[in-house]
């Protein structure tokens, strides 16, 4: 047999071998990465669920009188003036796409929707960027709750949805990191538990 044919054969092999093990790992990658964003999904679900038991306590200390399942769906919301700062980012964001203005029949359902979105888009997003280097992803959860806070001081003001942070009182912006900080450990706490069952 050739020697040069037998080399060509072996260099073509090994060429396959490498881009067969290439292939596997971007396949293995693109998995984990699936599994670590629906992961952070349903952990991002779960920490709104439990940031909003805390907000809704809070509402019922002040004197509140809905019942759970009216203040989580925004009953109240009647129009446009009523919706917090997901609802006003959705209104502009579907009223840009649409060209044209929302009823106020509209705000409570974009409202829920918004805020439900916010929550597990972050989630998402913590279980990409976390889950593969946060061990435990809980101990980044620590850390994410008051990046989602102060990503919200950051970027609204722009939009003329808050004002500036520093127009805000000590009271109001300890109260609402607060309820960030109880959203990002629950978040990581989940993720924690759901990532280290897949492994065992």
């Amino acid at each position: 047999m050739d020697p040069t044919s037998r080399y060509s054969s072996r260099r073509r092999s090994a060429r396959g071998m490498g881009t067969d093990w290439l292939q596997r790992s971007a396949r293995s990658q693109l998995q984990r990465s699936a599994f670590l964003s629906a992961g952070g999904v349903v952990a991002g679900a779960i920490g709104t669920v439990t940031m909003d038991t805390l907000l809704y306590l809070r509402s019922r200390r002040a004197g509140g009188k809905q019942d759970p399942l009216e203040w989580e769906f925004s009953s109240a919301v009647t129009g446009w003036d009523d919706v917090s700062a997901p609802g006003q980012v959705g209104k502009r964001l579907i009223e840009g796409f649409l060209g044209r203005e929302l009823p106020d029949k509209r705000a409570r359902s974009v409202q829920n929707a918004m805020h439900w979105a916010t929550g597990v888009g972050w989630g998402a997003l913590f279980g990409l960027v976390a889950g593969p280097v946060a061990r435990p992803a809980w101990a980044g959860g620590l850390i994410f709750g008051p990046i989602v806070w102060l990503s919200g001081y950051a970027v609204l003001p722009i939009a003329k949805i808050y004002e500036p942070i520093w127009d805000y009182d000590a009271k109001t912006l300890t109260k609402d990191l607060s309820a960030h900080m109880v959203y990002g450990a629950t978040t990581g706490f989940v993720l924690t538990a759901l990532t280290r069952r897949s492994r065992s």
